[in-house]
């Protein structure tokens, strides 16, 4: 039986809240045409993480400091240069990889930082499990009380402003959740899938949401679905958790699309 281990027990645990919190980031990430923020930041995390294993400390703390770095220089080249800010998005995900490369040249247990690339969501420590129930909590409650806010930024952020909504402090506190957010799931799913996990199940809902509200609840309900198909597939045939998780996802949003057409 599945639920006989406790690593199982833990990987459900930290899988659902993930599957709970990462898609309402994701759709305000998608509708901001951010997309590919989450491997910007996860790939900035991987560099938090050597840094973390060559100095002794704790690797996860390691990436959520350095994906908030990231995330805030994101904001910060993307008000410099508003004609083109995806290059923001680029810029920063070069600069991690290129700083994540060369740390990891003096890590010296290499199979550590291997475990963060695909993710081991299956070995959750204790420090960990508290961490993400601790930042999920965060995340809900924060996207409960500024729902309205966070709506009428992700569609118009100039409109938002004239209106006045205070789009400078949500944003700052959107960026803070992102990139915590990230850093969690990157440790969990594994840096390399993080991003997909954030965008795929979006992108399923899309198929079907009537409405904003009917995206949030279809992107949560689809990210749930494929953590509980993925993490049951991986236990029963021997794969890894994280790409199987993302994998469903895939396959699911390709089927959709195909019947959806016809």
């Amino acid at each position: 039986m599945i639920f006989e281990y406790e690593f199982m027990r833990r990987a459900f645990i930290v899988g659902i809240l993930l599957a709970v919190i990462v898609p309402c980031i994701g759709v305000i990430v998608v509708l901001k045409r951010l997309s590919m923020i989450g491997d910007a930041l996860s790939h900035s995390s991987l560099a938090g993480i050597a840094a973390g294993l060559v100095f002794n400390i704790n690797p996860v703390l390691g990436a959520v400091i350095a994906s908030l770095i990231a995330a805030f220089s994101i904001e910060f080249i993307r008000k410099k240069i508003p004609k083109y800010s995806e290059m923001s998005i680029a810029i920063i995900m070069s600069a991690g990889v290129g700083l994540a490369g060369i740390l990891s040249g003096f890590v010296k247990d290499s199979a550590a930082f291997n475990s963060f690339l695909f993710g081991s969501i299956v070995a959750i420590t204790d420090f960990e499990l508290i961490m993400v129930i601790c930042i999920s909590v965060v995340v809900i409650l924060a996207f409960i009380f500024l729902y309205k806010e966070l709506m009428y930024i992700a569609f118009d952020e100039e409109g938002a402003k004239m209106v006045g909504m205070p789009v400078k402090s949500v944003n700052f506190i959107f960026t803070i959740l992102t990139a915590v957010t990230v850093s969690i799931a990157a440790r969990t799913v594994g840096a390399l899938i993080v991003s997909s996990m954030m965008v795929v199940p979006v992108a399923c809902a899309m198929r079907y949401g009537k409405s904003y509200k009917q995206t949030v609840i279809l992107s949560v309900l689809f990210a749930l679905i494929f953590t509980i198909i993925g993490l049951t597939l991986s236990y029963y045939m021997g794969l890894k958790p994280g790409g199987t998780i993302v994998l469903s996802g895939v396959i699911f949003l390709i089927i959709s699309m195909v019947i959806k057409k016809k």
